[in-house]
């Protein structure tokens, strides 16, 4: 069976027009004769939407009973049943209700595909899992319903559905998006133009990296090789020298000339190692091209020209840039150098060539020597010792033909040199080897002459094969030792990442393990201020900023080993001196710590600015909230005072009785609002007094109507047999007089609010019901924030206190209160308790 096809409409934020569009779609679709059905559309009460769905073949849904509600949920059996050819899919983020089939709408739509079920689905950007931190960060609202962007990717269409915040906020204006009640809050909160925009770029960014996956995805089923400059990318070469920052830099400067262009660095590695590179400097220059939004990447090549250009096609890059030649007029006068053959194979990427001041200044130097010194010396010995006695005596007695023994040992012995001291002891052995078997091999003997030809031959093939034996002999056993170096060095690094990665402080564990790595007694990172200037040779200067072992150096001059870092930065090893090729491994252990240092040190410095910045938010919110509700009790009860101490009016008796209980409501207003502020700012200081106790929850709930609702009709559903509570009486009544004027806020006049009680697991369950216009489930969290109004409150009354002090006294007893939706439309909040006799001993809180 053909698997189906899934199409997208993605968007930035609710009513952009996501639903709207893939009804107009299904309309184009029937039109053409394609099967199609509305399997789940959501119009959340959208005249609009709901005119669009029209004469469309809709799939009842079923219905789900779960903790005493009744939900509504798409029929996915009946869809698969019904078999049709495009079914429509709303809300592809969407978590089922538990007892469903999936737990998440996008397995049911994967079902569909399977069936073979094309399938049109919405999607907003915030519910992709890569970007849910991203949008808590920018709206401060966390996303509970997530999809994988992998799945997303999948889709075989994904269409943008854009919309400008401006256009956007305009349309809730004309309550086209939620109701009129909503969108004073809804304005003010999530859809303000700074949070619209940044969502509309989320959306924009994301799209446009799937569109260029696409575009890879084609090139390589194409096989194009040509760059296509849809985008601007830029390649910077990384040799392992000095030079290398100033060559990140200017590429970085490059790619910020185009919007959206992507800076890649590549250091091409060759087969033998890492000579020629500093991986202090290269894991340096790392972390800057990370800091400037770049990425990072290393390949294995020979041939360094060919494998910058394959990596530079591979990766559609239009612009390359190289150092400049550090090589001297020599090296330019034996081969063009990287960069004039680079610039040679590059077609149609632009090359630059960037001047620094290492130019001209030579290579990092030679090779380093395969074997130590003392075992190069000790690889004369053949050559020096044993040669001169060896060589004569094959010769004894004078005049026979001992030119091909004399060979066979001087072979011997230059072998023996080369595995013992490598290429410069095989070459002594085998020039030494030679005179000898000319002075005393060839006729005339005892000369530097040679009568026969074919001696002639001999020594000069001699000649040959020894030092082609020594060349190779030296090559194997310094490939040798640069892959076990290597491999050390690999798994050194491996080890100590691994380590940092575990370890719930980096610095330390990355300390801690060089010092066990290369025995040292302590490892120190030291510190000085950059304000001391020249003052880095005063001891008195450094500060340790970290350390592993005992003691640790208090001065670079104290320690055996010393690294720079920067101007500020000094990583000193205790104990023991190390080999140049360790010291390669330290510096490379020095920068990563030099970065660890300023990750913790950010981290100290957000968790240190993260306290001031919610209380100077509250500060704010506060301040709005309360100038807004002081304002409207106070001009009350002014104006009713003012009213009555007028001389030119007179008010009979019914008339100064209703000024006087306007001003008695104003005041109480007031005292509403001032008792709420002191509870919440007790519960932020954590001295609320609670005393807990054991009493029925109608002894709450009684006073708590008296003061929320008075006069309006509440429904009560109390059974007989319900434990009593282990709580605290006053918190109580207040926490649910709060709940119950939200309730009453919003419930329709025909559709009064009900408070039912139930008993689970040990706890008491108070259900306050109201069948109002609800808040969506992303919202739930925010109505709890304290001072803001997002259907917890209107814009007349209230600072936004009331379910946020709720929610804090609940709590403060060992209680929860959490919403659930309302069957049917609306809000149902939960307040659950410790019943009181399993009720555990609590701690006295303030």
């Amino acid at each position: 069976m053909r698997r189906g096809r899934l199409r997208v409409y993605l968007g930035a934020a609710p009513g952009v027009g996501k639903t709207y569009a893939m009804l107009a779609e299904a309309h184009r679709r029937r039109a053409r004769g394609a099967d199609v059905v509305v399997a789940y559309v959501e119009t959340h009460g959208r005249t609009e939407t709901e005119a669009m769905i029209g004469d469309l073949e809709v799939v009842p849904r079923r219905t789900v009973e779960h903790r005493g509600a009744v939900f509504t949920e798409m029929d996915l059996d009946a869809v698969l049943a019904r078999r049709p050819r495009v079914a429509l899919v709303d809300e592809l983020a969407h978590t089922n209700v538990p007892g469903s089939a999936n737990a998440k709408r996008w397995q049911d739509i994967a079902r569909l595909l399977d069936a073979g079920v094309t399938v049109l689905s919405t999607l907003n950007i915030q519910h992709l899992e890569s970007l849910n931190d991203v949008v808590e960060r920018i709206t401060g609202v966390p996303q509970r319903e997530t999809v994988p962007d992998a799945w997303v990717r999948e889709a075989d269409q994904i269409e943008l559905v854009d919309m400008t915040p401006e256009a956007l906020r305009r349309r809730m204006v004309h309550g086209n998006v939620y109701a009129p009640d909503k969108v004073d809050a809804a304005l003010q909160n999530y859809f303000r133009v700074d949070n619209l925009t940044a969502l509309r770029e989320l959306a924009l960014l994301w799209l446009a990296d799937k569109v260029d996956d696409q575009l890879d995805r084609y090139r390589s089923e194409h096989e194009v090789t040509a760059t296509w400059e849809a985008r601007e990318r830029v390649v910077v070469a990384l040799t392992g020298g000095a030079e290398g920052e100033t060559l990140i830099r200017r590429a970085a400067r490059i790619a910020a000339r185009s919007k959206g262009a992507d800076l890649l660095a590549v250091h091409v590695a060759r087969s033998d190692g890492l000579v020629g590179a500093d991986p202090a400097l290269l894991a340096r220059q790392r972390v800057l091209v990370e800091c400037l939004g770049g990425t990072y990447h290393e390949v294995i090549g020979d041939d360094v020209p060919t494998a910058l250009i394959e990596f530079a096609r591979g990766a559609n890059a239009t612009q390359l840039v190289l150092g400049a030649s550090r090589r001297g007029r020599l090296g330019h006068a034996l081969s063009p150098g990287v960069g004039l053959t680079t610039t040679a194979m590059a077609g149609s990427i632009d090359v630059h060539l960037v001047t620094h001041e290492h130019v001209g200044r030579g290579g990092r130097g030679g090779p380093v020597p395969a074997l130590p010194r003392r075992r190069r010396l000790l690889g004369h010995a053949p050559a020096l010792g044993a040669l001169p006695l060896l060589v004569p005596a094959t010769g004894l007695p004078a005049g026979e033909d001992s030119l091909p023994t004399a060979i066979l040992v001087v072979f011997a012995a230059v072998v023996g040199a080369a595995l013992t001291g490598g290429m410069a002891p095989a070459l002594t052995a085998a020039a030494g080897g030679f005179l000898l078997m000319d002075v005393f091999h060839t006729r005339p003997y005892l000369t530097l002459a040679i009568a026969s030809p074919r001696d002639v031959l001999a020594l000069a093939v001699f000649l040959v094969v020894a030092v082609a034996v020594s060349a190779v002999v030296d090559r194997a056993a310094r490939r040798t030792r640069e892959a076990a170096r290597a491999q050390a060095q690999a798994q050194t690094l491996a080890t100590v990442a691994g380590s940092v990665l575990r370890g719930s402080r980096p610095l330390a564990a990355l300390l801690e393990r060089l010092r066990e790595t290369f025995g040292s007694e302590s490892v120190a990172l030291l510190e000085r201020s950059a304000e001391d200037g020249g003052a880095q040779l005063d001891p008195g200067a450094w500060t340790v900023a970290a350390s592993a072992g005992e003691p640790p150096s208090a001065d670079p001059g104290e320690g055996g080993v010393e690294v720079a870092i920067d101007d500020t930065l000094r990583l000193v090893l205790r104990g023991g001196r190390l080999a140049a090729e360790d010291r390669r491994v330290v510096e490379a252990f020095a920068a990563q710590a030099a970065v660890a240092l300023r990750h913790e040190r950010l981290a100290q410095e957000a968790a240190a600015a993260r306290p001031l910045a919610e209380a100077d938010r509250l500060r704010t919110a506060l301040l709005a909230a309360v100038s807004h509700d002081l304002r409207g009790p106070l001009a009350s009860a002014k104006a009713v005072i003012t009213s009555l101490r007028s001389e030119e009016v007179h008010f009979d008796e019914r008339d100064q009785a209703e000024l006087l209980a306007t001003a008695d409501e104003a005041v109480d207003q007031l005292t509403r609002l001032v008792a709420n502020l002191l509870d919440m700012s007790r519960l932020r200081a954590g001295v609320l007094g609670v005393s807990l106790s054991d009493f029925d929850v109608a002894d709450a709930l009684m006073p708590a109507l008296e003061e929320a609702a008075p006069e309006a009709p509440v429904r009560l559903r109390l059974p007989e047999e319900l434990p009593a509570v282990h709580a605290d009486l006053g918190l109580l009544q207040r926490a649910l007089a709060n709940v119950l004027g939200n309730a009453l806020r919003y419930s329709p006049a025909d559709a009064p609010p009900e408070v039912t009680a139930t008993e689970a697991d040990s706890r008491v369950e108070l259900r306050v019901v109201d069948h109002g216009p609800g808040i969506p489930e992303e919202e739930w969290d925010r109505v709890f924030v304290p001072f803001q109004r997002l259907g917890d409150t209107d814009n007349t009354t209230g600072v936004g206190l009331g379910l946020a002090l709720s929610r804090g006294l609940v709590e403060a007893m060992g209680g929860t209160l959490t919403p659930e939706p309302t069957p049917g439309g609306g809000l149902t909040m939960l307040v659950s308790l410790p019943a009181a006799d399993l009720a555990e001993p609590a701690e006295p809180v303030g």
